[in-house]
């Protein structure tokens, strides 16, 4: 059912434009790390999450880190989500350099203090691998986009504290993997807490 559930995301992305963030965190049961005859898209990482929260089934979605939510009620989730008003603004930017990638947050408090967590993750769209498909058939040419190949800053990002009106800016830099294609590259920043997500950037990692 995960194509499906990616219908959803792009009815989703037709709706909001570049104001929604999709990740695709493959792990679990299902996932799929690879051999010598097929791409597998699942990692460490993406097991770790799944056995945090406690997930039973796939697909399935967490918005703004909520609890885990069936694809067929993530409109209405993300509806909700897009209602509330975030008083974190959040800036970045990635550029290549060479073998490596320098990162650069900005995070800016708009009102009120937030204590939380910023985390950084890569992504890359483009990954052509297998896919098992609903009707119980397999597609070796299938696409896969904003697949979470990484977490720069650890599985849980890094403390950060805001006071009101202040500004703070992290440095950090990720090496490329060898089985990456520099050209597809994006990374995701956001800051959360117990509350859930506060603000969410993406952007390109540039030449």
């Amino acid at each position: 059912n995960c194509p499906r559930g990616t219908e959803v995301i792009e009815q989703l992305q037709e709706a909001y434009g570049e104001r929604l963030i999709a990740v695709g965190i493959h792990g679990g049961p299902l996932g799929f790390k690879g051999n010598a005859r097929n791409v597998g898209l699942a990692t460490d990482l993406g097991d770790e999450y799944y056995g945090h929260w406690n997930l039973e089934y796939q697909p399935v979605g967490l918005i703004n880190r909520g609890g885990a939510t069936n694809y067929p009620d993530w409109i209405k989730a993300v509806r909700e989500a897009f209602s509330q008003e975030a008083k974190t603004k959040l800036d970045a930017a990635a550029t290549l350099n060479g073998s490596t990638v320098s990162i650069t947050v900005k995070a800016e408090r708009l009102s009120d203090s937030y204590n939380g967590k910023l985390q950084v993750w890569v992504l890359e769209d483009g990954i052509v691998a297998i896919q098992s498909m609903p009707d119980g058939t397999v597609n070796r040419e299938y696409v896969h986009n904003h697949v979470l190949r990484t977490a720069v800053n650890g599985t849980w990002g890094d403390t950060v504290d805001l006071k009101e009106t202040e500004t703070k800016t992290m440095i950090y830099t990720q090496s490329l993997d060898a089985g990456w294609n520099r050209e597809k590259l994006s990374i995701v920043a956001f800051v959360y807490n117990d509350d859930g997500v506060e603000q969410a950037v993406k952007a390109k990692v540039t030449e």
